[in-house]
Parts: C-alpha cells; structure tokens; sequence
C-alpha cells in the first residue's frame, strides 16, 4: 500500500493547543490520510509534563481527589480540570521522547508571549519530527491564542503556502 500523502485523498490538519498535540497523533495513526500540518501553540505531551513537575505531595493530593485542576483564564468557571483517568491515558501518548514519524511538511507557530504553553514545546516538535520540511514561527507579541488580527493573518498565509506547495508537487 502506497503511504505517500496525496493531495486529492489527504488533509493538511491545522491544531491548536492540545489539539497541535493530537494533530500529530492523528498524523502518525494516518499518515497516508495527512498531506500537512499546521500547529499553532502546540501543547505535545505538556499536560503531563506539568503534572509530573509537581511535587510528590500535590500529585498525591490530586490523585487523592481524582483530577487535576489548574487555574486557567480562558476556562469560564477559571480552572481546567484533568481527571487522573485522562492523565494516565496521556502518558500512553507522549511524543517527545523520541523521534517523530512524521514526513510530511510541518509549520509551527508559537507566541513568544505564550503564558500557557511555553514555545519551546514548538521548537522540541521541531527537533523530533523526521520531516526534513519543518518551519518554526515565533511572533515576538504572540500569545497562547494567537487571536491578533496579524497572527490570524499568519496562519492563514501559511496554509495557504502549504496549499500551493502540495498543488504544484501533483
């Protein structure tokens, strides 16, 4: 079976956040279905990272409780809350122990100003991906939402790039 991303079969998936992290799961279950990525703050394997940074003592105080909350600003009630069941699913799921099998064109874009997900995350994807065709974008005034006019801007040029770039290797 012929894996190779084909553009009239495959998508170019766009994540944000922790939808960057399953942007690239999905890329690696299906690489045949995935023509590009586009990940915007990408939160690989972050959760988890952060939770195991806590001390032993809270972790077994949240554990204790059965989830992880974590204040959040964009959250209505102003907490994000992880169930330890959703936790211990995510350490199945990390990717950035290892090389990324991933070949197909990647762009990433991170806000420096990022409060959420420190860019670095972007630039350790970057590191670990096998695609020699991998972009890092880092807007200096960026945030974890990239919600400015110039960002959206940005994202939409950059598919765009990938568009024609997967048009023109047909």
């Amino acid at each position: 079976m012929d894996r190779r991303p084909s553009p009239w079969r495959s998508s170019i998936m766009v994540g944000s956040s922790v939808g960057g992290w399953l942007m690239l799961l999905a890329a690696i279950a299906r690489p045949e279905k995935t023509a590009a990525l586009v990940g915007i703050s990408t939160a690989a394997d972050h959760i988890v990272m952060s939770f195991n940074s806590l001390s032993l003592e809270v972790r077994k105080e949240f554990e204790e409780k059965g989830e992880w909350t974590v204040p959040n600003k964009h959250s209505e009630d102003g907490v994000l809350k992880f169930s330890m069941n959703f936790l211990r699913e995510a350490e199945n799921h990390c990717v950035l122990q290892s090389p990324i099998p991933i070949t197909c064109p990647v762009r990433l874009i991170h806000g420096l100003k990022d409060e959420d997900v420190p860019w670095h995350i972007s630039m350790q994807v970057a590191e670990r991906v096998l695609s020699p065709d991998v972009d890092v974008i880092l807007r200096r005034h960026g945030q974890h939402r990239m919600s400015e006019k110039d960002d959206i801007k940005l994202m939409v040029y950059t598919i765009d790039d990938l568009i024609d770039k997967l048009t023109t290797l047909v």
